[in-house]
């Protein structure tokens, strides 16, 4: 390159060097990096219009059970869809929209209900599985422009173990004691026969009827047979 090349682009690119970054990048989609309000730890990455999203950065379910994501959104996009997608959110990889006509939606495990009247959308995961655990997002459906979208955290932890109480001993202090009851051989012995109750029964109508009537009967005949009186005479 000639000196006088160079004497001719110098000046040019020191012009440069003073215009402000935001005027060389104009028309250019600008990226930040902004600090989320459910959990200042973080540090999202986040396009223009991120900021009419809020909601949690983080949401935890058991196996099994089912967990709620609320996002909250600017009255602008009252009319707009939302939609749950898997991040980072894509055209293909929505997973469930909805529809001005159609404020909730169900498809699945999922389903998601827009409450214009709150300016919020919930996102509802059922059935969940240690699979589902991962970076999703809620995000409102705004044409020929960027689509503002809120990154959440979805782990799935597995269902504690019920505690069992270990089984009570038997005879313990708190639990009552059975005793055996009385048991009565049936076994007869030998040289003893059981008397019958017939046996007994008999026995004592002898002694309380027939023996007062035996006396009786005998007490008649010797009546009878007494000597006479005249008989004594001669």
């Amino acid at each position: 390159m000639t000196p006088r090349g160079r004497a001719g682009w110098l000046p040019s690119a020191l012009l440069l060097l003073q215009v402000p970054a935001s005027r060389r990048v104009q028309g250019a989609k600008q990226v930040r990096l902004v600090h989320c309000p459910a959990d200042e730890s973080r540090t999202r990455l986040c396009f223009p219009g991120c900021l009419s999203l809020s909601g949690p950065s983080r949401v935890t379910g058991i196996v099994g059970g089912s967990l709620s994501v609320e996002c909250q959104y600017r009255e602008e996009f009252i009319n707009n869809s939302k939609y749950w997608c898997k991040f980072p959110c894509a055209l293909l990889w929505k997973m469930l929209e909805t529809r001005e006509s159609e404020r909730e939606v169900r498809m699945g495990r999922v389903s998601i209900r827009d409450r214009p009247a709150n300016l919020t959308f919930t996102v509802t995961l059922e059935s969940l599985r240690e699979e589902d655990a991962g970076t999703y997002g809620c995000g409102i459906d705004v044409p020929f422009s960027l689509d503002p979208t809120l990154e959440v955290e979805v782990s799935v932890i597995a269902a504690p173990a019920a505690a069992t109480s270990p089984e009570r001993p038997t005879g313990s202090p708190g639990s009552p004691t059975t005793l055996p009851g009385p048991t009565w051989s049936t076994a007869s012995d030998p040289g003893h026969p059981p008397r019958s109750r017939l046996g007994s029964a008999h026995f004592l109508l002898l002694v309380f009827l027939k023996l007062p009537l035996l006396l009786g009967l005998l007490g008649a005949v010797l009546w009878v047979h007494r000597p006479s009186s005249s008989s004594e005479n001669r």
